[in-house]
């Protein structure tokens, strides 16, 4: 993850994709989903966008993916 972390900001910043410098946050969460869940996340990416557009993505929104799969 360091490494895509690094290039993806190295290139995001490279283009100027960003009117400030691009930093990702500290750490990294990463879950799975079964084969019948695939259109569940496909709608959750589909409308992340305007999902942020409202509510950036806070400790409570982790916690509740945490909890969902079981995390202390």
């Amino acid at each position: 993850m360091r490494i895509v972390k690094g290039e993806s900001s190295e290139w995001i910043n490279m283009e100027r994709l960003t009117s400030s410098l691009f930093r990702w946050q500290e750490g990294y969460g990463a879950f799975s989903y079964t084969k019948k869940e695939i259109p569940v996340v496909c709608n959750y990416i589909h409308n992340q966008e305007e999902h942020h557009k409202k509510e950036h993505f806070l400790k409570g929104e982790y916690e509740a993916l945490l909890n969902e799969f079981g995390v202390e």
